[in-house]
């Protein structure tokens, strides 16, 4: 694995050991970016099952003005403290060792306004609709917020729902990946993001 472009582009990352954590491969994150980027002008990412923290890493590198990481596993912990090093982010890191819901209350104290997020849970866990939900109802996301859903293939979220809308969904063997903007004054009239504004 290595960051695709931007001012880390090259630094090679390591993965987790063992079959727990599936990273995501450059091909899908060279997809992903391609899609919501590819590159940003400030704002605040956050990577809440970050496994290797190479999406936030990416995000980072293409203009994020720094990125949160958070895993509940300590194995991914040290190397997500290894990689954004690798990747030069210095004090734009910020590493905790929580769950995700745990997580996300404790930001929410902060008082802490996310322009990415990407969620990346185990495929078994198919609960990101309930996250992104609990970050729209206590004001944890910017308007125009861009939420990555990496998730398994089989499995479908809905289209809308609470200012969230799909803008787009594409599938990598059993993998897929839907993309969301959240625009809160668009539930409010009824409109639907157009995908390519």
């Amino acid at each position: 694995m290595r960051v695709i472009a931007g001012a880390a582009k090259g630094r090679l990352l390591k993965a987790v050991p063992g079959k727990n954590t599936r990273p995501t491969t450059d091909k899908v994150k060279e997809a992903i970016f391609s899609m919501i980027g590819p590159f940003f002008d400030g704002g605040i990412a956050l990577d809440l099952f970050a496994g290797t923290g190479g999406l936030g890493i990416e995000a980072w590198s293409r203009g994020a003005e720094r990125a949160i990481f958070i895993d509940q596993e300590k194995n991914s912990i040290d190397i997500i403290r290894h990689n954004t090093q690798a990747a030069g982010m210095g004090q734009e890191a910020e590493i905790y060792r929580n769950d995700a819901e745990r997580a996300l209350k404790l930001l929410e104290k902060r008082g802490i306004a996310f322009r990415l997020v990407f969620l990346d849970p185990p495929y078994r866990i198919i609960t990101a609709d309930k996250l992104m939900t609990y970050m729209a109802d206590h004001d944890m996301l910017e308007d125009g917020a861009i939420i990555v859903v990496e998730h398994d293939a089989a499995h479908s979220y809905e289209e809308q729902w609470n200012g969230f809308f799909q803008t787009k969904k594409n599938k990598y063997g059993d993998t897929a990946v839907t993309i969301y903007r959240y625009e809160p004054n668009e539930a409010q009239n009824g409109g639907l993001i157009d995908a390519d504004e």
